[in-house]
C-alpha cells in the first residue's frame, strides 16, 4: 500500500503516539506508533508528536469581501462619528481618489452619522464606508452621484440598497480579484481549513471552478445561490452537495440562500419587541426584508429544485417565521446565524432538524449592543448551549470580513464567551471544546479516524488542554486537503 504515513502523531486528549496512513485521499489506519501496514513506496512524514485533527471548515463566508478588506480604509477602531470621519479625512489628504473603508460599528456611538459630515471631510472624492455587519454603508454626496443613488440626510444605506452598491463595489477585473482571493485562501490554510460555504451574493460556480483550476488551489468550496440566480440554478441543474466538473471535487453546489431580516447594529434585525430609541421610527422592530408569502413559495422552489434553503435570519421574530416556513415547506435547511431566539424556538430547531449555523465571535463583538437593544432578552442571544442540548446540529462560522476567517477564533468565543480578558458574556450558554471543534470540521467529527477524508490540521497544542486564548491563538504547523499539503510549517 502506497501513500503517506504521518508518524509520530497524537490525538486530542490521548497521550499515545499513533501513526496516521493516508491512501488515496482516506485516513486507511490510526494505529500505535511503528505498527502501521504501509508499504515501502509510503512517504513518511514525521509529525514529532503534534496532535492531529479533522482539518476545519467555515460555514459562513463572503471570500471575495474578505479579500477586499486588508485593501479597504480599517474603521473598526473608531469610535464615534466624529473619529470615522478623520480617518477619512486623513485618507483623502493622503491623495486616494475614491475612499473605500469597512469595519464601522455605530450602534454605541456618542454622536450620529450624517451625510454633510463626510462631505465636509471629503469634498469631491467619494467616501463609500461599509458597515461591519455589511448590512449598511455610510456614503457622502460625490459617491451618492457616482453611484446614482438617492442618500438620506445621515447618508446612510441600509439592507437591499446597501447591498445594491456593495456589489458595484466588488465589480474587479477576474484576474485581479482571484488573486486576492487565493491570498486570503492561503492565510485561511495557515490555520488549519479545509474548507468554506460562500455566500457572496455574485453568480459564483464560474468564479470557483476558474480559481479551483490552479494546482494549489488550497480549499474546499460550497457556493450559494441567491434567489436573483435561483431560476439559472435549477435550469442548469445544480444540485446541493453535486461536484462542479472540472475543479478536482474541490467545489460543490452549496445550498439557496435567502436573507429575511437584518442585523443588529444596524437595528434592523427583526424582533418581537422595539429596539430601544427607536419610538417614531419607520422600523422600530427591525425589518422583514422578505414577507412570509414570498419565503414559503421561494424556500418551495428551492427544495423541490433539489437547493437545499439556507436562511438568513437574525431577530427572534425572524427565526419564528423561518421556522414556520420550514415546517410549512417540510424540508430540511439551515438557519444563518439564529442569534436571537424564544426559547420555544430551540426546541422547533430539533424538531424539524434545521441546523444553525452561527458564528460565536458575533457574541463577542456585539455583546455592548446587545446588552443595549436588546435589554432583558440576551440570555436568549447566541444560545449555543441550549441548541446542542436539544439535540440541534451546529455548525460554527465567521461571516467573515464580520468576524475573521479564523475557525479558532470561532472555537475560543463558543468556549469561552469571552474575548480581551473580560468577564464571560452569558456563560451558561457556552459549549465544551470537543462540541465546538467537532462544529467546525464540516460533519467530519472532532477526531481523526479511519475513513475520514484526509482533510487534515496538524497542530502544535492539544485543543482539549488549552485555554480559552490558547485555543483563539492555535499554531497550526500544517494543513491538508485530501493528503494534499496545502500549508506547512513543520
Amino acid at each position: 500500500m502506497s501513500g503517506l504515513l504521518l508518524a509520530g502523531a497524537r490525538l486530542p486528549g490521548a497521550p499515545e503516539v499513533v501513526d496516521v496512513l493516508v491512501a488515496d485521499g482516506v485516513v486507511e489506519e490510526v494505529v500505535p506508533s511503528g505498527a502501521s501496514t504501509a508499504g515501502s513506496g509510503t512517504e513518511r512524514v514525521d509529525v514529532d508528536g503534534r496532535w492531529i485533527v479533522p482539518g476545519l471548515h467555515d460555514r459562513h463566508v463572503h471570500l471575495s469581501q474578505w479579500a477586499m478588506v486588508s485593501r479597504r480604509l480599517d474603521l473598526a477602531g473608531a469610535a464615534s462619528a466624529a473619529e470615522t470621519a478623520a480617518l477619512v479625512r486623513a485618507a483623502v489628504d493622503a491623495g486616494e481618489p475614491e475612499v473605500i473603508g469597512f469595519g464601522y460599528r455605530d450602534g454605541l456611538w456618542p454622536d450620529a452619522a450624517s451625510r454633510a459630515l463626510l462631505d465636509a471631510v471629503s469634498g469631491e472624492v467619494p467616501v463609500v464606508l461599509v458597515a461591519a455587519d455589511l448590512h449598511a454603508c455610510w456614503i457622502n454626496s460625490a459617491a451618492a452621484r457616482r453611484h446614482g443613488v438617492d442618500a438620506p440626510d445621515d447618508g446612510i444605506l441600509r439592507e437591499d440598497a446597501c447591498f445594491r452598491l456593495v456589489r458595484e463595489l466588488d465589480d474587479v477585473a477576474d484576474d485581479v480579484l482571484d488573486g486576492w482571493v487565493a491570498d486570503a485562501a492561503g492565510r485561511a490554510a495557515a490555520r488549519g481549513v479545509v474548507g468554506v460555504v460562500d455566500y457572496e451574493m455574485r453568480w459564483n460556480r464560474d468564479d470557483w471552478a476558474r480559481r479551483a483550476a490552479a494546482d494549489d488551489w488550497p480549499l474546499r468550496v460550497a457556493f450559494g445561490v441567491y434567489p436573483q440566480h435561483l431560476d439559472r440554478a435549477i435550469a442548469e441543474g445544480l444540485r446541493t452537495g453535486e461536484v462542479v466538473e472540472g475543479t478536482g471535487g474541490l467545489v460543490t453546489v452549496g445550498g439557496a440562500k435567502a436573507i429575511t431580516d437584518g442585523s443588529l447594529n444596524t437595528r434592523t434585525a427583526w424582533c418581537f419587541d422595539p429596539y430601544p430609541g427607536l419610538d417614531g421610527h419607520e422600523h422600530p422592530y427591525g425589518i422583514a426584508t422578505i414577507a412570509y408569502d414570498e419565503l414559503v413559495p421561494l424556500m418551495r422552489r428551492a427544495h423541490e429544485g433539489g437547493l437545499t434553503p439556507a436562511i438568513h435570519a437574525i431577530g427572534d421574530r425572524a427565526n419564528a417565521r423561518v421556522l414556520d416556513a420550514f415546517e410549512e415547506v417540510g424540508c430540511r435547511g439551515s438557519v444563518e446565524h439564529a442569534q436571537l431566539l424564544r426559547h420555544e424556538d430551540v426546541a422547533r430547531f430539533a424538531r424539524l432538524g434545521v441546523v444553525a449555523s452561527v458564528q460565536p465571535e458575533h457574541a463577542m463583538d456585539d455583546r455592548d449592543v446587545a446588552d443595549r437593544y436588546w435589554a432583558g432578552r440576551t440570555d436568549r442571544a447566541f444560545m449555543l448551549a441550549d441548541l446542542q442540548a436539544a439535540g440541534v446540529e451546529l455548525a460554527l462560522g465567521s461571516d467573515a470580513p464580520v468576524a475573521p476567517l479564523d475557525p479558532w477564533v470561532a472555537i475560543a468565543a463558543a468556549v469561552g464567551r469571552t474575548r480581551g480578558g473580560r468577564e464571560p458574556w452569558h456563560p451558561e450558554q457556552a459549549i465544551d471544546v470537543r462540541a465546538a471543534l467537532a462544529a467546525s470540521t464540516g460533519g467530519a467529527g472532532p477526531e481523526v479516524h479511519v475513513g475520514l477524508r484526509a482533510d487534515l490540521a496538524v497542530l502544535e497544542r492539544d485543543p482539549y488542554a488549552a485555554s480559552v486564548e490558547e485555543l483563539r491563538t492555535m499554531p497550526v504547523a500544517a494543513t491538508l486537503v485530501g493528503g494534499r499539503f496545502t500549508h506547512d510549517t513543520r
